[in-house]
């Protein structure tokens, strides 16, 4: 089965209040949940924000390091699952109950490995 990278979008700055935000985690568990009984789950995870980013880039025979995001802006991958999926379509159905869930914009991508 092919996998696919959804990619969570959020905007930058503090996260909702708790009264705002219990819910949506709650609801975001139960859908991790039949993810996984589907046997569609590989993986996921959050990511501190973009602050907390290091680039690390090999320009010019030398390996720069700054920190920060890669690109600047108002909205950034806030987390990501890693779900198997026949095609597309199964892969944007998951999608469609995640950005229900949670109310934010996902990315599906398909994955592939080998040389990138």
């Amino acid at each position: 089965m092919q996998q696919y990278l959804l990619s969570i979008y959020q905007p930058d700055g503090d996260p909702p209040p708790p009264e705002v935000l219990d819910p949506i985690m709650r609801n975001l568990d139960e859908l991790n949940k039949e993810i996984r009984q589907a046997g569609a789950w590989v993986f996921s995870g959050g990511l501190h924000p973009p602050g907390a980013a290091t680039v690390v880039h090999h320009k010019d025979g030398d390996v720069l390091v700054t920190d920060g995001p890669y690109i600047e802006g108002k909205e950034h991958i806030g987390g990501f699952t890693v779900i198997q999926a026949p095609d597309l379509d199964a892969a944007l159905t998951w999608g469609r109950k995640l950005t229900e869930v949670i109310g934010l914009p996902i990315e599906v991508r398909p994955m592939h490995w080998g040389h990138c």
